[in-house]
């Protein structure tokens, strides 16, 4: 999927006209169906199963959906399963970019990726009182990149009980596997199923406070797709199943130099220290390469090595060492019509936050560390490039990081543990 990209001067981005917020559109019927039509031969391809559990109850209600986020396969199989009732979905604004008429008429719902949005709150309750349709969310908000659940939305449970309708979950089983986002777009021979549940009645959410009903989702969306390729004996003997791992493995187990690791066939190795390992057909590494240092972590999961970056992240946090500081391509959006490429500029994150100058000395934009609990990241976004994305609901950055280390996930990871480091702060200092 690609996406309008127009060449534009910051100067006349600065004083275009933004966008009026619209209320959701009702759902197109032929849109819907055409959907679900268009989604079968991929579906077919995967051997799609689905198992549904009490749902009966809520045939032909109204509900809020909520999704995990594995791969473009997600929309393929809401689109199936919800099918033929009304739904809309909540989705990123860029997604509407060069096709606002037609996303409205497919029932989406633009909103802004980990921030607090009432308008959005606002939307969902029009699209299920009004519209009477359901509501597909992925509240975790972004692909996952190590197999695992990204954070969701303390928000989330406030959002629920205002909302008061039944919450239905769709897990899947494969998704990630036969198109993980680290990969480059290349897929996998995988089976793929899903179960479709209840889990929240109007009449429990009405019992639980906002607290319990997050510990609830926070049960459903505790996963492991790594873990489950294991323990399910999937086999994925594709000789591209490594490219890319690189973009999630940025930093060495061996020698902890970062930005020389590369995922590459079936093997992702340090070109500094020369380790190397396998990723093997059952999902899980091993070390097959010399090291010219012993491996200080023999890691044989992709999450496990992958919440040992955090940590050392973390650590950098703490220390006051971390530090990013890359020049960078930068895309404007302000409106539906496209995405704007403005220049060059450099980006910069630190206990400060975020720092974005460019464009001939006239863009200088900071966001505090607390703008966001997570960070917009993205490997190869509309096929442009790996990016980082900041901004406000007005005017978005897209940032395209101009260096050949991979740089994205530490920065998602830095953001995240930045926000509750501050966030821990700021409640011993309100104390």
């Amino acid at each position: 999927m690609k996406i309008k990209v127009k060449e534009a001067a910051y100067d006349r981005l600065l004083t275009k006209k933004r966008p009026r917020h619209r209320r959701p559109a009702k759902q197109s019927k032929i849109l819907r169906s055409l959907m679900k039509t268009l989604s079968a031969p991929e579906l077919k391809k995967v051997n799609f199963t689905c198992e549904k559990i009490g749902m009966d109850e809520v045939e032909g209600t109204p509900c809020l959906v909520l999704m995990n986020h594995s791969s473009f396969l997600d929309l393929e199989i809401a689109s199936t399963l919800l099918y033929p009732h009304s739904f809309h979905i909540i989705c990123t604004s860029d997604g509407f970019v060069g096709k606002y008429g037609l996303m409205r008429k497919l029932g989406c719902i633009p909103t802004q990726k980990f921030v607090t949005d009432a308008r959005l709150v606002k939307d969902m309750l029009y699209a299920l009182r009004t519209l009477k349709s359901s509501v597909l969310m992925y509240p975790e908000a972004s692909y996952s990149f190590d197999g695992c659940a990204t954070p969701l939305p303390k928000s989330l449970g406030k959002c629920i009980k205002v909302l008061n309708v039944p919450v239905v979950m769709i897990r899947t089983y494969g998704a990630f596997a036969y198109d993980p986002l680290y990969n480059g777009l290349q897929k996998r021979k995988v089976d793929v199923h899903a179960t479709m549940q209840l889990v929240l009645s109007p009449e429990r959410i009405k019992e639980l406070s906002p607290v319990e009903i997050n510990k609830v989702l926070a049960g459903q969306f505790d996963f492991d797709n790594f873990r489950w390729q294991q323990e399910n004996g999937i086999r994925i003997d594709e000789k591209f199943r490594a490219d890319g791992l690189n973009r999630v493995l940025y930093k060495c187990a061996a020698c902890h130099t970062e930005g020389d690791m590369k995922g590459k066939g079936i093997s992702i190795s340090c070109a500094h220290c020369h380790a190397k390992w396998e990723l093997t057909e059952e999902g899980s590494l091993k070390q097959t390469g010399a090291s010219m240092l012993p491996a200080k972590n023999d890691f044989t999961h992709i999450p496990d090595w992958y919440r040992w970056e955090r940590e050392c992240v973390r650590n950098e946090l703490e220390e006051g060492t971390y530090r990013l500081d890359i020049p960078v391509d930068i895309i404007m959006m302000v409106d539906y019509e496209a995405v704007y490429r403005v220049g060059e500029g450099r980006l910069t994150h630190g206990r400060e936050g975020f720092r974005l100058t460019g464009c001939e000395g006239k863009l200088d934009y900071a966001q505090s560390p607390l703008a966001s609990y997570s960070l917009y990241a993205d490997y190869y976004w509309y096929e442009l490039g790996d990016m980082i994305c900041i901004g406000t609901g007005e005017t978005l950055y897209y940032c395209f990081p101009k260096t050949e280390e991979d740089v994205v996930a530490k920065t998602r990871l830095a953001a995240e543990e930045l926000y509750k480091i501050c966030k821990r702060e700021g409640k011993k200092n309100s104390e």
